[in-house]
């Protein structure tokens, strides 16, 4: 069967078993779009190419399967580079197909040509550079697998127009053969059972639980796994509903913005079984500093993980499901033998942490609205499968250390970039993916600034998802840092609570938009957009500008100088 490289390579898609697509067409990428229209593919059409990308993710996080963008050349690939490196930091399985200027041409500065190849090559796991429409097959095949298998991440195929235009024989590739790509997936035995050796041995134990859980599926592992040894977890911020919060072994999330306990926890721990997780500087604090009595196992997918910041005693290469499931075993044949330790002096600790370091805040009945009132409002008016996307800033601060997960994937935001303008196309590709849950999302004004447009499209697609703009009318993290170590010196942070009219843009974006300015209107507004299911919904709540996230460890200091907040007294140290 004779068929151009364009028709190759949407029916290679196909064979992919893709439902949907986020793109923008484009002169070098318009072959490509022609034999979409004949395809059982959903195109969802956006408004800007970040956005085309940021859906993707959101659609991955959602769903477990890989997202697919697909944008034209030059400044749209340059504008999904942003997408790329987000889903590259955090783990994210996302295929991006671009259009190029016709191969004969590339290197002649060309209109609309970049070179993404090279552009991209840092923030990929592997891209591209189509030659011959023969190879399209087999390299949708290649750039499929390698996005989902080892540690997910996102890959590129760059397509000329005029390899589009090719024709070819149809063909399907059995296998995927790549030689020098191998990920290990299971564990050394030998190095299982050092682990199992090192948890029997400890007395204050944490796990220290990653994004890599929720990426290998393993929550259901790592809950056996606690409560087989009674071992407390700390959920990181890309971790967050990898354990139900509301499970006793359950900390929270350590770090920068951490709470006290998860935080503390860790430095005082003689053991750290690091699962899916990478010692990221704002968990670790100052490196030299975090956890100084505690021994380390280490599993992980991506070997290049084990020893780059923290060198383990006990390193482990594999995928966390199968190892934590290995681990069990071998911790199960040690407690046969020897008993399960006793942990109850530890927990004891733990708790005492709990009730004299909680999260706090004040709402004040007919005072400033608060925004923590907001997000557990929102938690405690909506459903237990909710799927919350944030942006970036003190907003997914409170969503996180406040939203109570039940269940693994419901939280989606970007982590390792911090990309703000995230969360609006990452819930539209969430509700894409997932369009029988609800899906919220909790951004700031000046998140919801960089990529409100896209509700553009959830409108014209009818893709319902709902917006909680926390509007303080400031960059608030940024405001926060300022006010906190540079003297109170607000230097280029202040955006206006009346401009843009949040409102009267949602309305125009055929969105409802509703707006709220005290804590009673809160609950009855929430409501009102729950119920609304046939188009997108935006709520501006106006917020107290003064609010701080807190607690919070200064940027490159060691987790034991948390601030705590003015509530706890000599400077909420």
């Amino acid at each position: 069967m004779k068929l151009t490289g364009a028709q190759a390579l949407i029916k290679s898609l196909e064979m992919e078993g893709v439902e949907v697509m986020f793109g923008l067409p484009g002169g070098a990428i318009l072959p490509v779009y022609d034999p979409l229209i004949e395809s059982s593919i959903r195109h969802v059409l956006v408004r800007h190419e970040q956005g085309a990308g940021h859906m993707a993710s959101g659609y991955a996080w959602a769903t477990g399967r890989p997202g697919v963008a697909m944008v034209t050349s030059g400044p749209a690939a340059t504008n999904i580079v942003t997408p790329l490196c987000d889903a590259y930091m955090d783990s994210v399985p996302f295929v991006c197909i671009t259009g190029q200027v016709p191969y004969k041409v590339i290197g002649t500065d060309a209109f609309q040509e970049a070179d993404t190849v090279g552009i991209t090559m840092p923030i990929t796991k592997h891209n591209w550079l189509v030659s011959d429409a023969n190879d399209i097959p087999r390299i949708v095949r290649e750039a499929f697998h390698v996005a989902t298998t080892g540690r997910p991440g996102p890959v590129l195929v760059d397509v000329p127009k005029d390899v589009s235009n090719q024709t070819m024989e149809w063909y399907w590739p059995d296998k995927v053969d790549l030689p020098g790509y191998k990920p290990n997936v299971k564990g050394h035995p030998r190095q299982v059972k050092d682990a199992a050796r090192l948890v029997m041995e400890a007395r204050r134990p944490v796990v220290y639980a990653g994004g890599g859980i929720l990426k290998a599926g393993a929550s259901a592992e790592l809950l056996q796994f606690a409560e087989l040894t009674g071992i407390p977890v700390v959920t990181t911020l890309m971790a967050r509903g990898a354990i139900p919060d509301e499970h006793e072994l359950c900390l929270g999330m350590p770090g920068m913005h951490g709470n006290y306990t998860a935080i503390t926890s860790m430095q005082k721990a003689d053991l750290l079984v690091t699962l899916g997780a990478r010692f990221d500087d704002r968990v670790t604090g100052n490196p030299a500093t975090f956890a100084p009595h505690a021994k380390v196992i280490h599993v992980d997918i991506d070997p290049a993980e084990l020893g780059k910041v923290r060198r383990p005693d006990v390193p482990i290469v594999g995928d966390c499901k199968v190892v934590i499931a290995e681990l069990v075993k071998a911790v199960r044949a040690e407690q046969e033998k020897h008993g399960r330790p006793d942990l109850s002096e530890w927990h004891a600790t733990l708790r005492e942490w709990q009730q004299r370091y909680p999260l706090t805040y004040q709402q004040e009945d007919g005072g400033p609205l608060k925004p923590q009132y907001v997000v557990e409002a929102l938690r405690a008016n909506t459903p237990d499968d909710t799927i919350l996307a944030s942006g970036v800033g003190q907003h997914q601060m409170w969503a996180s250390q406040l939203w109570k997960f039940k269940q693994p994937n419901t939280w989606i935001n970007s982590g390792g970039l911090g990309t703000m303008g995230y969360a609006i196309p990452a819930a539209i590709g969430a509700k894409v993916g997932r369009p029988d849950r609800m899906v919220w999302a909790i951004d700031g004004d000046g998140c919801f600034q960089m990529t409100a447009q896209e509700l553009v499209t959830a409108s014209a697609e009818r893709i319902p998802i709902k917006v909680a703009i926390l509007n303080n009318a400031y960059l608030g993290m940024v405001r926060q840092w300022q006010e906190l170590f540079y003297e109170e010196r607000y230097s280029e942070v202040y955006l206006s609570p009346d401009l843009p009219d949040y409102v009267k843009w949602a309305e125009a974006m055929g969105c409802v938009g509703m707006r709220v300015d005290n804590p009673d209107d809160v609950v009855p507004t929430i409501e009102k957009a729950n119920e609304i299911d046939d188009r997108p919904v935006v709520i501006d709540f106006r917020t107290d500008y003064r609010e701080k996230v807190y607690p919070m460890v200064p940027a490159g200091g060691s987790n034991d100088d948390i601030i705590l907040g003015p509530e706890f007294g000599e400077g909420g140290r």
